[in-house]
């Protein structure tokens, strides 16, 4: 392929907006510069002052294969992430077979091989019976070992005291949880069953998932890893109350240490709120639950403050049909995100609630660091040229648009300010703003461990 140079852009990156041009080919970038002169050959694309950023890093993707492809599969869910602006993705152990061996871990990359559009890895899960499966884990393989603490997932819950400790203490990757305490929410959900029986209006989610099931569950998680030593990962923070766990500062400290115990958010938790579910309904259910406006300020400020470090999507699709049952208890949780998760991360940026500097941060450089991925997340030369041209341009989300094989999104008839020019996973462009281009040609991602 000739080279392609992208001009008169304006460069997110390292906590800083440069007016340059970026010149990439054989996939890496190869020139970063106040002015290029373009060769002869050289494919020529004009920026004309928009951002450019690198590709989204998703940290935390349920994207359903295998066994649970009728709502999603790696091809659907990675072209909807890319047309999204998300160029690699992790994605979790909770599908049928759970990925609990080497072997099944060994499976799903194959799976995505000439499938996924964008970069990949894949979490090792952990159950009451694989320790010893954890504790061979290769380091290069994946980006931890995820546990569901007291979130009940099929047969992936991991409540046993001595199973716990085990994992925290042996495991040669990062622990990456789920926080949630099931006595405390089955205690809840009694209580109002006994009042409404199965007719429980979905807006008590949030109480039934509560803040203190969180709490509770995420004092379990970071006790363990500072009792062990273990480089912990807490999945999307819900409440206010959990903030106060975690230590404001950046990820990597500027004499290269970095935090052992790291907090991420999701990008639902900053748009949405309680007052959200008398509108969408089961639309916006999910676990943890969306909760209270004032979780979700406190969200973004903790975000500005570097006491969240990573923000992700958790995406996690459902048929239209799952989800538009009307009772609680029989619609599933979770959402579908990938596609729109940039952008609405930008809209808080357009109303003046973060800086576009901080989004690169939390989506693109921390999750590069905090899983030691190579040569990806920067705007740098040498790396893998992992790109996103922002068009500043309103757009309305419609559902028929919707690439993810449910066919539906929470954003709908949503009106957002930026959109996504251009996306290139890389070096090859596969998403023009208007349409997939090209095949999936994604890459199996590594981990400098």
């Amino acid at each position: 392929m000739p080279a392609t140079v992208i001009v008169n852009a304006r460069l997110v990156n390292e906590g800083r907006v440069a007016e340059a041009d970026l010149r990439f080919e054989h996939g890496r970038i190869t020139r970063i510069a106040p002015s290029i002169k373009v060769g002869a050959n050289e494919t020529v694309i004009e920026a004309g002052g928009r951002w450019l950023l690198p590709g989204v890093i998703d940290g935390q993707v349920h994207f359903r294969e295998p066994g649970l492809t009728h709502k999603g599969d790696i091809a659907t869910e990675s072209a909807a992430a890319v047309a999204g602006g998300l160029t690699s993705f992790m994605e979790m152990p909770n599908t049928r077979p759970p990925t609990l061996s080497a072997e099944a871990l060994e499976a799903k990359y194959a799976l995505a091989k000439g499938r996924a559009w964008g970069n990949h890895g894949f979490y090792m899960g952990a159950s009451h019976d694989n320790l010893d499966e954890i504790r061979r884990t290769d380091p290069k393989a994946t980006p931890g070992v995820k546990v569901f603490m007291g979130a009940s997932t099929g047969n992936m819950l991991v409540d046993d005291p001595a199973t716990l400790e085990a994992i925290f203490r042996d495991t040669p990757v990062p622990v990456i949880t789920h926080c949630e305490d099931t006595p405390t929410i089955e205690a809840n959900l009694a209580r109002y069953q006994a009042r409404y029986g199965d007719e429980i209006p979905v807006e008590f989610h949030p109480d039934i998932r509560s803040r203190e099931a969180c709490l509770k569950s995420t004092q379990l998680a970071l006790s363990l890893a500072k009792r062990h030593g273990t480089r912990l990962h807490v999945l999307h923070l819900s409440t206010a109350e959990e903030l106060a766990l975690f230590k404001a500062g950046p990820l990597v400290g500027a004499d290269g240490t970095r935090k052992q115990i790291t907090a991420e958010t999701c990008i639902h938790f900053l748009h949405f709120e309680r007052g959200d579910y008398a509108r969408l309904g089961n639309f916006i259910k999910c676990n943890p639950a969306i909760k209270d406006r004032s979780d979700r300020l406190a969200l973004i400020k903790a975000l500005n403050d570097d006491v969240i470090d990573v923000l992700a999507t958790d995406h996690a699709p459902h048929t239209l049909d799952e989800k538009s049952q009307t009772g609680y208890l029989q619609a599933p949780g979770g959402l579908p995100l990938v596609q729109h998760a940039l952008v609405a991360a930008l809209e808080l940026v357009h109303e003046k609630k973060t800086s576009i500097t901080q989004v690169v941060r939390k989506t693109a450089h921390a999750p590069a660091q905090l899983f030691d991925v190579a040569d990806r997340g920067f705007l740098r030369e040498g790396y893998w040229a992992d790109l996103v041209l922002i068009d500043d341009e309103d757009f309305t989300v419609q559902r028929e648009d919707v690439l993810s094989k449910c066919g539906w999104s929470p954003f709908e008839d949503t009106t957002f300010h930026h959109r996504i020019g251009a996306t290139w996973v890389n070096g090859r462009m596969v998403w023009n703003g208007e349409q997939l281009v090209g095949t999936p040609r994604g890459m199996r991602l590594e981990f400098n461990r």
